[in-house]
């Protein structure tokens, strides 16, 4: 079997609605591309028939994109469920998507290909950057609740980014993994954690302007605004505490032995 280079991570609560439209726009991009690929569903304690349709759907739509499900109960929230994606994930760089592709499928070289040609070991989507193009926006209240996030996460992080929370990420595996591990946080503020972390482990980091559309029936809200404060908080919490040091050290290390480097000119 030809070694795995992406492994495409879809989130999944209560996705019963759009997960069958989702699945048939990501599969039929991977096949069509010239490298190797699985497609992993996690399944966050959803209420709804989401595992039945995403389980129906690959069984009736095989071919040479790997599928698998990935579910527990009860609900954890996104950042537990994009952890367990990326430890399950096989592949040389998993990219995770939120499954209303509100960043489109076509996105994925630009998020890819700076990781696969061995500059970036995190390429995230950000909506902020002079190149992005919004097409659809959010509603005024979340964007300027957004805005007001994005700078708590600078204030309390140092992190250097216009946005943190677009949800198109990717992460080099073999020297990501050690803090994939050491993450903690479940919720809103698990993508600043990632992030922050491979930041401090001296990780190369690029964000990149993708095109974005808010979707109906998205889950953030205020309730997860409060989340991602209260997770801000429990972050520089661990950090103080030590809990992340030795996956930094760990992480620090892989990088400075560059193993395993990612094969190049695939995309």
């Amino acid at each position: 079997m030809a070694a795995l280079v992406l492994s495409f991570l879809i989130p999944a609560y209560n996705e019963s609605a759009r997960l069958g439209a989702t699945l048939d726009q990501v599969l039929t991009y991977l096949r069509a591309q010239p490298y190797d690929s699985e497609v992993i569903v996690m399944d966050d304690g959803s209420t709804d028939n989401t595992v039945a349709v995403a389980e129906e759907y690959f069984a009736t739509h095989r071919g040479r994109v790997a599928t698998r499900v990935l579910s527990y109960t009860p609900n954890r929230g996104k950042g537990y469920a994009v952890r367990q994606g990326l430890l399950a994930a096989r592949g040389a760089v998993a990219l995770f998507s939120d499954a209303d592709l509100s960043t489109p499928i076509a996105e994925t070289p630009t998020i890819l290909r700076p990781i696969l040609n061995g500059d970036y070991d995190v390429v995230f989507g950000s909506r902020a950057l002079q190149g992005s193009v919004i097409g659809q926006h959010q509603p005024w209240l979340r964007e300027a609740s957004g805005r007001f996030f994005n700078r708590m996460v600078r204030l309390v992080t140092g992190l250097p980014y216009a946005d943190t929370q677009c949800g198109f990420k990717a992460f080099r595996l073999d020297v990501c993994r050690p803090v994939v591990e050491a993450a903690r946080l479940d919720r809103f503020g698990f993508d600043v954690e990632l992030l922050f972390l491979a930041h401090q482990a001296g990780l190369r980091l690029r964000e990149q302007a993708v095109r974005w559309n808010d979707a109906a029936g998205s889950k953030v809200g205020l309730l997860s605004g409060l989340h991602g404060f209260r997770e801000l908080w429990a972050l520089r919490q661990h950090q103080r505490r030590g809990h992340y040091a030795a996956a930094l050290a760990c992480s620090r290390a892989l990088a400075a032995s560059q193993c395993a480097a990612p094969a190049r000119g695939l995309v």
